[in-house]
């Protein structure tokens, strides 16, 4: 990265709270750094790139962050397919993964492999489809397996050269997958599109206390920063699964093609039926309790569904057939409240 008058150097610390900031040079994150004294006596100023980020996001009606407060509550698979719901209804949408050690979102749209191209316009999306463009890290890495080790500084310049090279054109949704919790990424997201006018946050999580107690940390992180909570998804709210897609087991042996012979013959009608389990323990009241507690809206529950997570690991939408049936309606009506939460 460039060691402009505006740019965090690469060998700054972890933390930097950059050249221009007030406490440039002076703050704890600063101590040890090589360019501490610069930083401190250097002339302050706002980042002239915030221009370039205004008028990039000017063609961008409503933009959205994706949050969770822990790993592996499934905010990825919703950001891909609630970008899937919104483009199937006729939206021109964008995805922005800013998950820079841990891009998956080119796997979750079957996009893996893909390069990004640069034009007189700026770096060019990969299109899915024609209203369905997708910027991440993944695309400009040669090998998938290999690991992403970049210091808070040039994971900030990445994001800001997404939000002001990337030509997304005239859309009408970008949806921002984040990492989990509330680190530089989020910092340098919010910080550097608050600007262009942030329609706000949705908060993934699942059920268990154990992500709650992350969760409220994430709200907490966004009423700070100024940033809408939009609503909280509850995802992994139970198991439900055809009784057809099972599996039977008796003493460790398969016996699944015995028993549903014997249901189609004994009791036909229970293979419509969706076998229903709690996963993780929902005792406290999980996320519609939490949301109730801190004040802001509960979007809905997603149950665990194995056929969804496929669709994930296909690259495909789970709205394009009938095979998710116990996810993608409850997908469905979390889009419909969260659009009438922005509209």
């Amino acid at each position: 990265m460039e060691n402009g008058n505006h740019e965090i150097p690469d060998n700054a610390n972890e933390h930097c709270p950059g050249p221009q900031s007030e406490t440039a040079g002076k703050s704890e994150a600063c101590e040890g750094c090589p360019n501490q004294q610069i930083c401190a006596t250097a002339p302050k100023g706002p980042d002239p790139d915030i221009v370039g980020i205004i008028e990039r996001m000017a063609t961008v009606k409503h933009k959205i962050l994706v949050l969770s407060g822990k790993g592996g509550v499934g905010k990825s698979t919703f950001s891909a397919q609630l970008s899937f719901a919104l483009a199937s209804k006729d939206h021109q949408v964008g995805l922005l993964d800013i998950d820079i050690c841990g891009p998956s979102i080119p796997k979750m749209l079957g996009l893996e492999g893909q390069d990004i191209h640069q034009s007189n316009l700026g770096w060019s999306p990969v299109y899915l489809d024609s209203n369905l463009g997708v910027m991440s890290i993944g695309f400009m890495l040669p090998n998938p397996d290999e690991a992403v080790i970049w210091r808070g500084p040039r994971k900030n310049g990445l994001i800001k050269q997404f939000l002001k090279d990337v030509h997304w054109g005239e859309i009408d949704y970008l949806v921002v997958d984040a990492p989990p919790g509330t680190s530089d990424e989020h910092i340098s997201i919010v910080q550097y599109l608050q600007a262009t006018g942030i329609d706000g946050a949705v908060v993934v999580t699942t059920p268990q206390q154990v992500s709650l107690a992350d969760v409220r940390k994430e709200i907490s992180f966004c009423k700070k920063v100024g940033i809408r909570v939009l609503g909280v998804v509850e995802n992994m709210s139970g198991l439900r699964q055809r009784l057809a897609d099972l599996r039977f087991e008796r003493e460790g042996e398969d016996v699944t093609e015995w028993a549903l012979q014997y249901v189609k013959e004994k009791a036909p009608e229970l293979l419509s039926l969706f076998g229903c389990s709690d996963v993780f323990d929902s005792r406290g009241g999980g996320a519609a309790k939490m949301c109730r507690e801190m004040g802001v809206p509960f979007l809905g529950k997603v149950p665990m569904d194995p056929l969804l997570g496929r669709a994930a690991e296909e690259g495909r939408s789970c709205f394009d057939d009938q095979r998710c049936s116990a996810s993608a309606p409850a997908l469905l009506r979390i889009v419909e409240k969260l659009v009438a939460e922005i509209l």
